[in-house]
């Protein structure tokens, strides 16, 4: 149709129904056509009862012929609305015996049920399809999943339940809203995601879904708001030579955020912080943390866990599994730098039985510290073994992937958006063998195929996810309630992003918080939430003010002050002794970590269960633990020297060769050299931290006769030249790694 025949009156009446409302949620959209003297709402011309789409597309209205359509009004002109009492109803319902016939909006206004898939019948308010409550299922209120309001778990023609989903309820306007906004292809369930058995119900009920691409996809920037983070340095003193606005990732300029509230920043540099892994409040949030008692309650938990530290975990650790660690001779020479002890003529750490007698009486310690050491040593060896077992089971999970590919185009500026992007297009598909093709803010473009760029694409995801909207708390995190991400389906997408990364070979979060694992391992309703697992510091307040009452009169009068919050979050309970507060304080930690956030929480653990993930987790609670709630260990040389197999040109030059490379790693572990651990697997693998997934193939060191050494991380392969002296190997180790991680940018 040519767009010079369309035109648009005042307030022209639809022929089918007399109507002037122009309301395209509720009657679809309305046109005038000029030349054919004509004005027609869309639902009021698919509902009719008498006209089927003749024609094509782009003939007549949307495929219905001009002459259909005046027939159908002559028709209807006939029939009587049992609403209104007018002339012109079009649309009878479908039942078997019911002679009703009504307008669009009269129907709308009745509550019968259109529906808007195969033959486009209706359903007088009589016969409509109702919803049944499941036998068994409690009433109550419950939250509307998308606009979090309150609504009766009662099927009603305006609350619909899921059908996949227990204890998801929706308004209709809701529901019909976000379909309208989603179309065909992104509509489901806002808790698990499920797509064709919601959908199918939805169009039973009487739910528009368009056919079309959703409204975030078509308009440009959509993610842009979501991306703008704080990049201000608010330290009094700003040492940064290029301002305040400055940032350099991974580097003393780069700016954190405070951890509570977001808005201020600062420098690495300017602030009294040693390394980027301390927290940092801003001065506003930490006085509310000082009224609220809150460090006297952290100073209390570090006197009580620093009766725990370790002072010689590291001389319980045990030995090397490869080849001994050789004394590079005369060459280099080790000193104690720490209470890690290096056996005689070895480089292998020594455990204590491992010592002569002299060295056992001159370490003796107290029984005291010498048992808390041995309990630490042997959690460590605890974690490490389920790590083994997580990573086994991740290559297991592995076997899915085929060797389809699939290129995600990157943005490093704006990581979330173009993962986004990726995650949620046509053609990905989790199973297929990952590309990453990087673009700057230039448009300039990196296309890598290696691991090490998968792995600092999830890298980069993860250390997103970690500071976005959609988690709460410091270290340890827990979901939060974000209306916005519950919308857009965000936590769903996280939560796949997460299981994609870990089977692919990228990076753990490592910051869950052990409640929201257990929740994900066992369920929510087997958990018992702690104080630590509130972040919110006015409920934390309140709490406080519950536990701190001494005296039933006072109790009463804390629940008074307390009474609006009680009331909303269901928590109210009658106080009859004082040890009532208990189980208050326990309502109150069930709500707020658990129950408010049960939408965000569904969605994000069907986003887990991508290739398997979430299956195996609770199949291995204690292996994914290790990977999901700490963070990766730290590297050392002996975590870097077990990590490498290691390959001569001949038995003769391995001995030195050997020694040589293990000298190295404790030089650089020491501090006597410009590079770092992580720098020496950046150089060999393009990643600086061990995927929990472990490396394919495994990383191994060359001893070749080249003349400086070769980083090879298609094959995870380090070249190392055979040389003389010492001194000669390490100047060419160090050269090499600085020139290459110079012109690579890292």
């Amino acid at each position: 149709m040519n767009e010079n025949t369309l035109c648009c009156f005042q307030s022209p009446a639809c022929v089918l129904c007399q109507q002037t409302d122009d309301c395209p949620e509720k009657y679809g959209e309305k046109r005038t056509y000029k030349e054919y003297n004509l004005t027609v709402h869309y639902y009021c011309l698919l509902m009719s009862s008498g006209i089927w789409q003749r024609g094509e597309e782009d003939e007549g209205v949307h495929g219905f012929l001009i002459n259909d359509i005046r027939k159908e009004v002559t028709r209807a002109a006939k029939l009587t609305c049992n609403i209104c009492k007018k002339k012109g109803a079009s649309i009878g319902c479908v039942a078997p015996k019911c002679k009703r016939s009504y307008h669009f909006p009269c129907g709308v206004q009745r509550e019968c049920i259109f529906q808007f898939m195969e033959n486009f019948g209706s359903y007088c308010w009589e016969h409509r399809p109702v919803q049944k409550l499941p036998s068994g299922e409690s009433r109550g209120s419950s939250q509307c999943t998308i606009c979090l309001e309150f609504v009766e778990r009662i099927p009603l023609y305006n609350v619909l339940k899921s059908p996949c989903c227990k204890n998801a309820w929706f308004h209709r306007d809701c529901l019909q809203y976000q379909a309208l906004s989603a179309g065909i292809f992104f509509f489901r369930c806002t808790v698990c995601n499920n797509k064709d058995k919601f959908q199918n119900e939805m169009l039973r009920m009487g739910i528009h879904i368009p056919e079309k691409d959703a409204s975030w996809e078509l308009e440009e920037n959509a993610y842009q708001d979501l991306l703008q983070r704080y990049q201000h340095c608010d330290a009094r003193t700003c040492l940064c030579k290029n301002g305040r606005d400055y940032s350099k990732p991974d580097s003393k300029w780069e700016i954190k955020r405070c951890q509570c509230c977001g808005s201020c920043g600062t420098h690495l540099a300017c602030s009294p912080m040693q390394s980027w892994e301390e927290n940092w409040e801003c001065m506003e949030c930490r006085s509310i943390f000082a009224k609220s008692g809150y460090y006297q309650n952290q100073k209390k938990r570090s006197l009580t866990n620093s009766e725990k530290i370790d002072v010689t975990g590291r001389l319980l650790e045990e030995p090397s599994p490869k080849c001994p660690r050789q004394s590079p001779g005369s060459q280099h020479s080790f000193h104690l730098r720490s209470t890690k002890m290096l056996c005689q003529n070895s480089l292998t750490p020594c455990t204590l039985l491992d010592l002569p007698a002299s060295n056992k009486m001159a370490m003796s310690i107290s029984p005291l510290i010498n048992s808390s050491s041995r309990s630490l040593s042997v959690r460590r060896m605890q974690l490490r073994i389920q790590k083994r077992e997580a990573s086994n089971i991740l290559r297991e999970l592995k076997s899915q992937i085929n060797t389809k590919t699939t290129r995600l185009n990157i943005n490093r500026d704006d990581i979330w958006s173009s993962a986004l992007k990726g995650f949620r297009g046509r053609n990905f598909n989790p199973a297929n063998t990952m590309e990453i093709k990087f673009t700057n803010c230039k448009d300039k473009t990196e296309t890598y195929t290696f691991h090490g760029s998968k792995h600092e694409f999830f890298q980069l995801l993860m250390l997103h996810l970690k500071i976005s909207s959609l988690f709460e708390g410091s270290s340890s995190k827990n979901l939060s309630l974000d209306s916005q991400a519950i919308k857009e389906n965000l936590y769903y997408e996280a939560g796949k992003m997460i299981a994609v990364s870990l089977v692919h070979g990228g990076p753990p979060p490592g910051f869950f918080s052990k409640t929201l694992f257990n929740c994900l391992a066992y369920g929510p309703e087997n958990v018992k939430p702690t104080e630590e697992d509130v972040a919110d510091s006015d409920v934390a307040q309140t709490i406080n003010m519950i536990k701190s009452s001494r005296t039933l009169a006072h109790l009463q009068s804390t629940i008074s002050d307390c009474y609006e919050y009680l009331t909303v979050t269901g928590c109210l309970r009658p106080m009859t002794t004082l040890s009532d507060k208990d189980m208050l304080v326990n309502d109150i930690l069930i709500y707020h970590v658990i129950k408010r956030v049960l939408s965000p929480f569904e969605s994000f653990r069907q986003g887990l269960k991508t290739l398997g993930v979430l299956e195996k987790l609770q199949s291995h609670p204690d292996a994914f633990s290790s990977i999901l709630c700490h963070k990766p260990e730290r590297l050392s040389a002996k975590i870097l020297g077990d990590l490498f197999t290691i390959h001569c040109v001949s038995n003769l030059n391995r001995e030195k060769g050997v020694d040589f490379w293990m000298g190295y790693l404790q030089d650089v572990e020491g501090g006597e050299s410009a590079a770092t651990l992580e720098d020496i697997l950046v150089f060999a693998t393009g990643t600086s931290s061990i995927p929990p997934i472990g490396f394919e193939p495994e990383p191994s060191v060359e001893f070749m006769y080249i003349k400086y050494p070769v980083g090879n991380r298609q094959p995870n392969c380090l070249q190392l030249p055979i040389t003389k002296t010492y001194e000669q190997f390490k100047n060419k180790m160090d050269f090499a790694i600085s020139s290459a991680l110079r012109l690579t940018g890292v």
